[in-house]
């Protein structure tokens, strides 16, 4: 969903799924600012291979733990590592090292634009090189996925999770249809029927940049199942404005209530068992996918442990920070004690 998977504004509609653009990539505007002074310490960027050549993704390394490394995985797809900067506030401070990342087309890493780039199996070994380029192994490689960064870290588990010791699913589900149907059954029915009617006018005529389109979900979804900081926070107003919609649109659909793009059929449900590291998968009350699944989810996969935030939305991270932050330090400071996960 546009704003539900990462609350996406998107102004053009107009991009073509299999169209490919040659556009400079973005690593010069990247230089310029670290000459700048806005970017310091840390940082790196990782050449990453590609069917398409190479493309170089940005990192940001915060704190300094060789037992305890978390990749953070952004949502979208096309958002940034913006939506991360909260965790600046906790996790270091608690010996827990952070790396923000912006996966490729997205902000600070290069944009090639090709959609052919844009499919689940390349980010996978995207964020394999990117582990490889850290010096991440089992012994202290955590990553932690948001909503579409969720979907990334399950198929990313799946396939090289014996380069992991521990998994953190936040603020999504295992199964696409099901969350599509969340959305129409249990979200849309919480809008005012009037309000309802005249948002699904607009997205049958396409008009998704229409102001009053945007006007209406900001107030009857985004404020109540997105983020419930009202106006948001400096940091996500920041990553409006560095999104990429052309991944967005082509991956997820522009829709807010249905999905129409590549991930229309996605669904892991089946394979969870087969996620044997420990996982933790953390939901919340409010948020735009369904809290009840998401508290199955960690059933499912063999050492799990569930987090739902009773406060908190899609950016529960923002919006419950007390309940998110603590779980989630408990759970990494558990695996790197070896103590056991479900409860």
């Amino acid at each position: 969903m546009k704003y539900g998977w990462f609350f996406f504004c998107i102004a053009v509609l107009s991009v073509a799924c299999n169209s490919s653009s040659n556009n400079q990539p973005a690593t010069a505007a990247y230089f310029a600012r670290t000459d700048s002074g806005l970017q310091t310490g840390g940082v790196k960027m990782i050449p990453i291979e590609t069917p398409k050549g190479t493309f170089n993704v940005w990192t940001k390394r915060i704190g300094n733990n060789p037992r305890m490394k978390l990749l953070l995985l952004h949502g979208g797809p096309g958002g940034t590592h913006e939506v991360f900067e909260c965790f600046e506030s906790f996790m270091p401070a608690e010996g827990i090292e952070i790396i923000e990342y912006d996966q490729l087309d997205s902000y600070y890493s290069d944009q090639p634009n090709d959609s052919s780039l844009w499919t689940t199996e390349r980010f996978v070994e995207e964020v394999e090189q990117v582990r490889k380029a850290l010096g991440a192994d089992s012994s202290n490689f955590y990553v932690l996925g948001h909503s579409w960064g969720g979907i990334l870290a399950m198929e990313y588990a799946l396939k090289y999770q014996q380069h992991m010791k521990g998994l953190i699913i936040s603020n999504m589900m295992s199964d696409v249809p099901a969350y599509g149907k969340y959305a129409q059954e249990v979200l849309a029915k919480q809008i005012d029927p009037e309000v309802l009617d005249t948002i699904r006018g607009l997205e049958a005529r396409g008009d998704y940049s229409n102001p009053k389109y945007m006007e209406l979900l900001t107030t009857h979804f985004y404020n109540e199942h997105v983020c419930r900081i009202v106006p948001n926070p400096e940091a996500i107003i920041r990553m409006f404005k560095h999104l990429n919609p052309n991944i967005y649109v082509c991956m997820q659909g522009p829709s807010e209530f249905g999905v129409a793009g590549r991930l229309v059929s996605w669904n892991r449900s089946q394979d969870l068992p087969k996620i044997t590291v420990p996982t933790l998968v953390i939901g919340a009350t409010h948020d735009t996918m369904d809290p009840a699944h998401m508290q199955w989810m960690a059933t499912q996969v063999k050492n799990g442990r569930s987090l739902i935030c009773p406060n908190g939305s899609h950016c529960a991270m923002w919006d419950d920070q007390d309940t998110y932050f603590t779980g989630l330090i408990r759970f990494i400071k558990d695996v790197d004690a070896g103590k056991p996960v479900k409860e």
